[in-house]
């Protein structure tokens, strides 16, 4: 058997099953999650920055979904926050790049 230890998507067990292979696993305490998704949400970013792939795009986002819903905390809640901070500071549409300021 391969040894993963790490957080999974909600269907994976059910696929492994559904091939009838056996799998071990476990459901994480609420700590333990927020540690693996942020466990995950750095192994998301360093296989989109290997590959710039918009799939791994949004595997990013279902991650950021997940750590938001462990925080309590709304989809619309977050865009409300992210919108208001793009509000107040702007996107990253201009590509603007700061080389020096005082």
């Amino acid at each position: 058997m391969k040894t993963y230890n790490k957080l999974v998507r909600d269907k994976i067990i059910e696929i492994i099953k559904s091939k009838e292979e056996n799998c071990k696993y476990r459901i994480l305490d609420n700590d333990e999650y927020r540690k693996e998704l942020n466990k995950k949400l750095q192994e998301e970013v360093k296989e989109y920055l290997e590959d710039n792939n918009v799939e791994e795009l949004a595997d990013i986002v279902e991650v950021i979904y997940g750590i938001l819903n462990s925080m309590n905390i709304s989809i619309e809640d977050f865009e409300k926050i992210r919108n208001e901070k793009k509000d107040k500071k702007g996107a990253f549409d201009k590509k603007i790049f700061l080389e020096e300021a005082d």
